[in-house]
């Protein structure tokens, strides 16, 4: 596909003016608080903006398109999943969130639980945040290679390096300055550059309902299975996010944190129907298309002017970036603070520990090159991500905020072997079945309750403080 070269350039210029914000923001990482948290004083604007940057990005643009593309409206669910997870953590979590002295979901369950399981669930956690980096990689190169030209290795090496570099260079107020040019930039040009001129090339809603198969226009049409295993995946998986949870701890106040969760969570399934209508609309305009995971690409190069295309593949860019930013930040900061300070550094100085958060997002961000190069697909790469996530750590996270009971050899046990069966059935029944999520969270919840009953609450309780 040929793009013009004010296209490129557009592209170009945002990709220096990210690092230039990055930079900036690094003047502000002074602390290993500013650098992992951006101090805890984020406004509405800014905590909002960056939490629906974060949530939005390769598999909610790129594959909620796909979905589109391939079902019709219902592709939706993908992404209007991750708002329902987010609108549940705004109403019944955020309040005990906040009140929580920690830094991470997997620091939360140490204090709670005890190290053991702080441990494993920090390998866990930390495995699923850098796979999403790894989904967000996949989507910049697929963006960049199809409407650049370039190689998608060479794509995917330009893409994740820009991100890996500001997000060394100030951590979390890097990517929270980043973020707010991101979530602008990809809510102008998918709201009101791509949606609309979507649905005028493809000759309006008539038009649609008119060329396409009536399946297309039923909220349920990608099958009640596949949206209940989007449930498991992603509402359940937002709750206990380490990105996610990383970004309530910025919040000012808890009153910013609850609203602006709320907010991120209604945007977030709007932004789910606008890209399933633009899939719908691209499946009208290219029909046949070989490669389904380049529906977006492909539909932006088809219906938008020089100069409006360059905007438009920025916004998409933002969208990826952003994530990968958060999801990586979210895994070396448990790296850094849950494994490497909890077991092996323990004294380290703050200074020190911001030495060591940058050296580790480095590492962390490397292996996501890697593993973007080796596995290529964005919506693979998120089953796999959720799916750990969602059956591992899930019931320990949930019983002990509620259940004063759920005890340390429990939450061990729960996540160690629901993560096991979790492993094990996606080896052999699929990366795309859902049975294995059924069954990991049900053992889960079960473990949690019946060790916990059998073996009694012996060590003493953490309970979590909360803001008045």
């Amino acid at each position: 596909m040929n793009v013009n070269s004010l296209d490129v350039i557009i592209m170009i210029l945002y990709l220096l003016l990210l690092v230039v914000v990055g930079i900036i923001g690094s003047r502000r990482a002074k602390t290993s608080e500013d650098y992992v948290l951006a101090g805890r004083n984020l406004g509405f604007f800014m905590y909002f903006g960056c939490l629906g940057a974060v949530i939005l990005g390769g598999a909610s643009t790129i594959g909620s398109t796909q979905l589109g593309y391939e079902f019709g409206i219902s592709g939706l669910w993908l992404v209007a999943m991750l708002g329902l997870g987010i609108m549940l953590l705004g109403i019944f979590l955020v309040k005990r969130i906040s009140g929580l002295s920690v830094m991470t979901v997997s620091e939360y369950l140490s204090k709670r639980f005890g190290v053991e399981a702080g441990l494993v669930s920090a390998l866990i956690a930390a495995t699923y945040a850098m796979m999403v980096s790894v989904t967000q990689v996949i989507g910049m190169g697929t963006i960049l290679n199809v409407l650049l030209g370039w190689e998608l290795t060479v794509s995917m090496l330009v893409g994740g390096g820009i991100v890996l570099l500001y997000t060394i260079l100030g951590g979390m107020w890097s990517v929270t300055m980043t973020d707010i040019v991101q979530f602008i930039i990809m809510t102008v040009g998918i709201f009101f550059i791509m949606l609309p001129l979507g649905l005028s090339k493809a000759g309006g809603w008539s038009n649609l309902q008119a060329n396409l198969p009536e399946t297309y226009f039923s909220f349920a049409g990608i099958g009640g299975a596949q949206i209940f295993q989007y449930f498991l995946l992603f509402a359940l998986g937002m709750v206990v996010a380490q990105d996610i949870w990383q970004r309530i701890l910025t919040a000012k106040t808890l009153k910013v944190a609850r609203a602006g969760t709320f907010a991120a969570g209604v945007y977030s399934v709007l932004y789910g129907i606008a890209v399933a209508i633009i899939g719908m609309c691209a499946f009208v305009i290219l029909p046949g298309l070989e490669d389904t995971q380049n529906t977006f690409a492909s539909m932006a190069v088809e219906v938008l002017p020089s100069g409006l295309l360059g905007l438009v593949v920025a916004g998409v860019v933002s969208a990826l970036m952003s994530t990968a930013s958060g999801t990586l930040l979210a895994s070396s900061t448990l790296v850094s603070n849950d494994i490497i300070r909890q077991f092996f550094k323990k004294e380290l100085t703050d200074r020190q520990f911001l030495r060591l958060s940058r050296t580790v997002t480095t590492i962390i961000g490397i292996l996501t090159i890697v593993c973007a190069l080796w596995i290529q697909n964005v919506l693979v790469a998120l089953d796999v991500a959720y799916a750990l996530l969602s059956g591992g750590i899930f019931a320990p996270v949930i019983l002990g905020l509620f259940w004063k009971r759920a005890t340390a050899k429990a939450a061990f046990y729960s996540i160690i072997i629901s993560s096991i069966v979790i492993i094990a059935g996606l080896a052999i029944q699929g990366l795309t079945s859902t049975a294995p999520i059924v069954y990991g969270i049900a053992v889960s919840f079960v473990i949690m309750v019946a060790v916990s009953l059998a073996t009694g609450q012996k060590e003493e309780e953490y309970v979590p403080k909360e803001e008045m």
